[in-house]
């Protein structure tokens, strides 16, 4: 897969992670964790990957990291609301 290519799956993965967190009142600290950990496993993903798998290692760490994010930054804002 070309770096365009890359790029444009991990555009599109963060509209998605983004846009779903958008419509869920009281869940505003999923987004903010989304994004972070996206952003962060992208990074640690393409930093741990290796020089011929980079590219595949930021879309994995994106994508996980995302995830693990979203979770996180609700359960820290639901517990901030309490």
């Amino acid at each position: 897969m070309s770096k365009s290519g890359v790029l444009l799956v991990c555009a599109a993965v963060a509209a998605m992670v983004l846009s779903g967190c958008e419509s869920l009142r009281g869940h505003e600290g999923a987004t903010v964790g989304a994004g972070a950990g996206a952003v962060g496993g992208a990074a640690i993903g393409a930093a741990a990957a290796g020089s011929g798998n980079r590219a595949t290692g930021a879309v994995i760490g994106g994508v996980v990291g995302g995830a693990l994010g979203g979770v996180a930054g609700d359960q820290l804002h639901d517990k901030k609301n309490r």
